[in-house]
């Protein structure tokens, strides 16, 4: 499963990093210009981080990053499909200033999601139903049916809107690895150890099961 993500943050020991995704140890300098007089003087309220994984730096002016263009929500998960990357990365491009159309990117791409998953992806209620029946754990379900329901634009009168909560936007960033983590990154894993094994192996596993 996905560990916590941390996000950038000034001053902090470490953090997931903007440019490569992983969390890492940050140096911390202060920025220097040249001096009216031979030498350098200290520029206010500007300083840089540098990643210890990817020795990429970041810019910070006034305690907020401003190089990368900053984000709160986490990287994509590297087994995600390319069709749900692309409204993944480009949710995480506008949440800071609307988490409602990023929550609603998330849930386009959860839907595009439930094609690899053997599904529809036509209609979101049915195609996890159609999971749950497979056999998919529940809090797989309770992750699905969450982005499901955040970004959907039929909220009754009187119901509380989650989408104009930042924090809950991007913590469906979060919940759409954990799928695709637990639904494929997994099951490449399993498969590939099995592939593995000797042919006579899994031709006894085959006829044992009685498959073709």
């Amino acid at each position: 499963m996905a560990e916590k993500y941390e996000p950038p943050g000034f001053n902090k020991d470490g953090f997931h990093c903007p440019h490569c995704g992983v969390w890492a140890h940050q140096a911390w300098e202060d920025a220097y210009k040249r001096g009216p007089e031979p030498g350098y003087e200290e520029v206010k309220d500007l300083s840089f981080s540098v990643c210890w994984r990817c020795d990429r730096y970041a810019l910070w002016l006034d305690k907020k990053m401003i190089y990368p263009e900053a984000s709160v929500a986490r990287l994509p998960s590297e087994d995600m499909p390319p069709s749900v990357e692309e409204d993944f990365r480009e949710a995480r491009n506008v949440v800071n200033a609307s988490p409602r159309s990023a929550a609603a990117l998330l849930r386009l791409g959860l839907q595009k999601l439930m094609i690899p998953l053997g599904e529809k992806g036509k209609n979101l209620d049915k195609d996890i139903g159609n999971l749950v029946t497979k056999g998919l754990p529940e809090k797989i379900q309770k992750s699905l049916d969450s982005v499901r329901v955040i970004g959907n634009n039929a909220v009754h009168p009187g119901q509380i809107d989650l989408r104009d909560d930042i924090k809950t936007a991007t913590s469906l960033f979060g919940l759409l690895n954990i799928i695709v983590e637990a639904q494929i990154t997994q099951q490449k894993k399993v498969d590939a150890i099995f592939d593995k094994l000797p042919k006579g192996a899994k031709n006894h596993i085959k006829n044992r099961d009685g498959k073709p």
